[in-house]
């Protein structure tokens, strides 16, 4: 009997054993694991197209941020195609088009997309070569290729786009044509003008802020000033009646308004805070110092994240030290309030996002708005100011629920200052506790790290829930995703926790606190910044005890040739010694009477997995206010393959004016029921005439794979900073912000 009329014959009967009664059938063989994104995304026109107007373009699934990845991919592109860049068109972030690559974060860029372009254009230009050298009659060994055109030595030449229909790119890639090497390269490793600069110096449509689309309205969402709060009644008829107004949106309690204009959307929306009411959960954590103690009595997950128990001489120690340190609650204080425009159009919705992942938003989209995926496209448009999870995700879901009440309508939703400070995600305060004892020789024999800390990662696309914010408002509420912590060795609040100096004996746990009063996500470097700094501040004091200059003593525990060099060559670029750091301390007669100087260092490999930087700092205190100037920093960085030089140093220095501005000014206060920043008066943030000069120089490593370097100077920079406190007051500052009045304190 066939199987057909088998099946036909109205009954299916199943036989079953409990022991296999014939052999196993064979697996098919697993899927070979291929470089970087391209894994994930294995067809090579997923990645890049020969165009028949002498085009290519190239698609990648990570996004613009202002960190200059879509020149240095295509720096990438071009090098291995033989084309000039011009010929290059980058389709970036984007549902309907992209690779599926997750979140642009953790400085990953370069080694995910960028390797992931390596391969799928070395292998498209071996495939297109192959093509020319059939249609030429020659081996592929007689051709030569520039910007596109293939040249046979003997005679004869065709192009790329006369043969990219005999060389399918409609194919699975096996990353087995390795790139060019260093050697071949004539664009990677050479500085080249950034692709999103123009705009954005002349005016142009740079930010999602400035996008405007034909019969564009203008919404404004309505919230309350503390987490948890329900919305008990609100005057909604009042508002429907002012100029403008298009439409207002209660779900639960969520409330948003549309206006034909934007001042008209303002207005409304001040009218509906003005008549709402809201329940007030007072359930906040308790402010200032008490914060960190409160900390360490919560509920926490427990990890040892790292342990060594090598044998160590029997002696007891000559020096033991414990030191505790503390990180505020910091905003991401975007320069441009988060903003996303969206449009229903027959059951379809299109988002118009400066998210770092497109796919996780739409993923969580579709949950909230009971949708499938495939009908709702999220498209990538940049930021002013965008870095880390700040309120980019959630105003898209804000502009979604307003443009369904509008459809065929295109909406934009932008936040106001208030909402950004009050409503994004919060990098996490953390507290941790360090131990260690020295031997006779000041070498370190034991070393213990504990840090406790809310969870650095609540982006879209939880399994349990929806970590957008309107969804946990909603008539019909989906709940928040549980708090976790981003696994090593990449690692969320113990980033970085782990020391890259050799110590026989060490312990580092991490205490991951469960419940979150205040809401906490990604701020760039998640836990890192603070893990350096505590951890370098450490170094510092441990130099102190064993009688060791501090760059002597970081030397005597590295064995990491790579981190030696950098740390000798920040050294040297600030013409580091013993005696010019013990002279600092000293006023000389440049120096205003009440103000001492010092200089401080700072080491670290961003996740023990990417770019090496050491950055020495010069500071100034004011011993009558309090008042810290960090004049001069000097950073060596060591991200292997360098792809673009000026692009690289434009992140260690952006990475050190953040890092200094979060480290003598930026805490996000709050009291039992609010978050108490609102706008700039009560954020202060580093200004224009506070900026130190800052000389950066890299270590090119063109034989080695790139290293992502966006987030590797910050946690350096903090060591640094409160390194040379340290070496000008005499006093170890161990509390963030190193503000004013903190270091008036700690002087007397």
């Amino acid at each position: 009997m066939k199987r057909r009329g088998f099946l036909q014959g109205g009954s299916l009967t199943v036989l079953f054993s409990l022991a296999p009664l014939l052999p196993a059938v064979a697996q098919a063989p697993a899927a070979a694991v291929l470089p970087g994104s391209l894994n994930g995304n294995r067809q090579l026109d997923s990645w890049l197209r020969i165009n028949a107007d002498g085009t290519v373009t190239v698609f990648t699934g990570k996004v613009e941020l202002g960190q200059g990845i879509l020149t240095a991919l295509t720096q990438i592109a071009a090098d291995e195609l033989d084309v000039d860049p011009k010929r290059l068109q980058l389709v970036s972030g984007d549902t309907s088009r992209t690779p599926n690559e997750g979140v642009t974060s953790g400085s990953l860029s370069i080694q995910d997309s960028g390797t992931a372009l390596q391969y799928a254009c070395a292998e498209a230009r071996s495939l297109l070569l192959a093509a020319a050298g059939a249609k030429l009659g020659v081996p592929v060994t007689e051709l030569e290729v520039n910007d596109g055109v293939v040249q046979a030595r003997g005679a004869g030449r065709t192009t790329y786009w006369e043969v990219s229909a005999d060389a399918s790119l409609r194919r699975e890639a096996t990353a087995k044509i390795a790139p060019k090497s260093g050697k071949q390269h004539r664009l990677v490793g050479q500085s080249m003008q950034r692709r999103d600069i123009p705009a954005k110096v002349t005016g142009g449509q740079a930010y999602v802020q400035d996008l405007r689309l034909p019969g564009m309205v203008h919404g404004r969402v309505v919230r309350p000033g503390a987490p948890r709060a329900k919305l008990l009644a609100v005057d909604i008829d009042a508002a429907k009646a002012m100029p403008g107004v298009l439409a207002v949106v209660r779900d639960g309690s969520f409330l948003a308004v549309a206006a034909s204009r934007e001042e008209q959307a303002i207005a409304a929306a001040r009218a509906l805070q003005a008549s709402a009411r809201w329940s007030a959960p007072g359930d906040l954590p308790p402010s200032g110092a008490a914060l960190f103690a409160h900390m360490r009595t919560r509920r926490t997950v427990d990890t040892v994240v790292n342990e060594k128990k090598n044998p160590v001489a029997a002696d007891a120690p000559a020096a033991r030290l414990v030191a505790d340190y503390t990180r505020p609650y910091q905003a991401h204080a975007s320069i441009g309030p988060s903003c996303a425009v969206a449009q229903w159009d027959e059951g379809k919705l299109r988002v118009w996002s400066h998210t770092q992942g497109v796919f996780p938003l739409r993923a969580d989209m579709a949950k909230v708005l009971r949708l499938p995926a495939a009908s709702i496209t999220v498209m990538h448009r940049e930021g002013s100011g965008c870095y880390g999870h700040n309120g980019a995700d959630d105003v898209a879901l804000d502009a979604a629920l307003l443009a369904r009440a509008l459809p065929g309508t295109p909406v934009r939703l932008q936040w106001m200052r208030e909402d950004e400070f009050t409503w994004e995600p919060l990098g996490s305060a953390m507290t941790m506790q360090l131990r260690a004892a020295l031997d006779s020789s000041g070498k370190v024999v034991d070393w213990q790290h504990e840090v406790w800390s809310y969870t650095h990662s609540t982006r879209p696309n939880d399994p349990d829930g929806s970590n957008l914010l309107a969804a946990w408002s909603l008539e019909q509420p989906l709940p928040a995703g549980p708090s976790r912590n981003i696994p090593q060795p990449s690692g969320g609040s113990d980033r970085n926790a782990v020391p890259l100096y050799d110590f026989p004996r060490q312990k580092v746990v991490n205490h991951l606190l469960v419940d979150l009063p205040i809401r906490t996500s990604a701020l760039r470097t998640l836990g890192a910044y603070a893990n350096v700094f505590a951890l370098e501040s450490f170094m510092d004091e441990l130099a102190g005890a064993a009688g060791m200059d501090p760059v002597e003593f970081r030397l005597a525990h590295l064995r990491d040739a790579r981190g030696r060099a950098v740390i000798e060559k920040a050294a040297a670029m600030a013409g580091w010694s013993r005696t010019v750091a013990a002279d600092t301390r000293t006023p000389g007669p440049a120096v205003p009477p009440g103000v001492r100087k010092g200089r401080g260092m700072g080491f670290a490999k961003y996740k023990n997995l990417a770019a090496y930087c050491a950055v020495v700092a010069d500071v100034s205190v004011d011993t009558r206010t309090g008042v810290v100037r960090v004049e001069r920093a000097w950073a060596a960085a060591d991200a292997g393959l360098v792809i673009n030089p000026d692009g690289l140093r434009n992140q260690i220095e952006g990475g050190i004016i953040q890092s200094t501005s979060w480290t003598l000014h930026e805490s996000a206060p709050h009291d039992s029921n609010n978050l108490l920043a609102r706008n700039w008066p009560d954020y202060r943030i580093l200004r224009f005439p506070e900026m130190p000069s800052v000389k950066v120089e890299l270590i090119d490593r063109p034989q080695d794979k790139p290293l992502g370097v966006g987030e590797g100077a910050h946690g350096p920079t903090v060591a640094a900073i409160a390194n040379a406190i340290a070496s000008a007051c005499g006093r170890r500052p161990r509390d963030l912000p190193l503000h004013a009045e903190r270091i008036q304190a700690l002087l007397t």
